[in-house]
């Protein structure tokens, strides 16, 4: 199978890779290794994924639609995870999310539709539940969007399902929650707490460590992403949350890494009005289709991250 990866330096989209290249299919990585965070975490994924015969790569800025059309050709299925991420830097330069997540994402969706994709997966998120007193989330419930970044993820989704009614194109959602592991974003909780131990530096932690998040391992999520590829589903249009369904506290991830690593400096911070409080996603729907019940202990997942990380050699 001929399979378009976006975002494919990005953290999730190099696990996805390496998991589709491992079983022989064609992939076209395409990002635009962007600088929004350490772009040295991109080139080392990106140098991996190259040592691959089934893997080739495209530099490009997807909001630049001709680029699409001239240079990729005879697509099966897209994983469309290339977006801006960041709730907070969402507030202080929201045009470059409506570039990157709104006018990127048409693009693909006009792509999608006019080579006659079979299916195009697309990366959502939990935060567009935001705050909510209804736990686990499902995907039916209310969406309720605390920042610009969120809103974009809300659009997209709606975009899908008018692509889907209008031309008949099959799109499946992935609200993705609090995903982590190997490799992971450096702009991220669990690798800013990483970083400051080893700098030596001190940790800001806001809501004294009382937010609570679905942590998901990336392994488990690629390996949920790999079924649905080869499901047939009865809709054409699918949202689905991706989630251990097993929330915890900032705190208690701490806690558990305590058994691997000596603590940072932590300074205690009050909570920021762009972060849900809690996110606690519902799976079953998921593991429903897929089958996939046995999710990664967290334990294991952060002692896996922890040792990927002191070990990784960046340039």
């Amino acid at each position: 199978m001929k399979i378009l990866i976006t975002g494919s330096a990005g953290f999730i989209g190099f696990h996805l890779s390496m998991k589709l290249l491992s079983e022989n299919h064609k992939i076209i990585g395409l990002d635009d290794l962007n600088s929004y965070y350490n772009t040295n975490y991109k080139k080392k994924r990106l140098s991996i994924l190259k040592k691959f015969k089934n893997f080739s790569f495209l530099k490009e800025d997807l909001s630049k639609e001709k680029n699409l059309y001239e240079k990729i050709k005879n697509i099966d299925v897209i994983f469309h995870l290339a977006a801006q991420p960041g709730v907070r830097y969402s507030i202080i330069n929201p045009k470059v999310y409506i570039k990157n997540n709104i006018n990127s994402f048409i693009n693909i969706l006009e792509f999608a539709r006019n080579q006659n994709v079979k299916k195009l997966f697309y990366a959502s998120s939990s935060s567009v539940y935001g705050n909510t007193n209804k736990f686990p989330t499902k995907e039916n419930n209310k969406l309720n969007p605390l920042s610009i970044y969120a809103s974009t993820k809300v659009h997209n989704e709606e975009y899908a399902k008018q692509y889907t009614n209008h031309y008949g194109l099959k799109t499946i959602g992935l609200r993705f929650f609090t995903v982590y592991g190997e490799l992971g974003r450096p702009d991220m909780f669990l690798y800013k707490y990483l970083g400051s131990l080893k700098k030596k530096q001190k940790f800001n932690l806001n809501f004294n460590g009382n937010y609570k998040r679905d942590f998901t391992y990336i392994k488990d999520a690629v390996e949920i992403m790999n079924i649905l590829l080869k499901k047939k589903l009865k809709s054409n249009y699918n949202i689905f949350n991706i989630c251990s369904s097993k929330p915890v506290s900032l705190n208690k991830v701490i806690s558990i890494l305590d058994n691997f690593i000596k603590r940072p400096k932590i300074i205690y911070k009050n909570k920021n009005n762009l972060d849900s409080l809690k996110t606690y996603g519902d799976n079953r729907l998921v593991k429903k289709i897929t089958g996939f019940k046995k999710f990664t202990l967290l334990k294991t997942g952060l002692q896996n991250t922890v040792k990927n990380y002191f070990e990784l050699k960046l340039k």
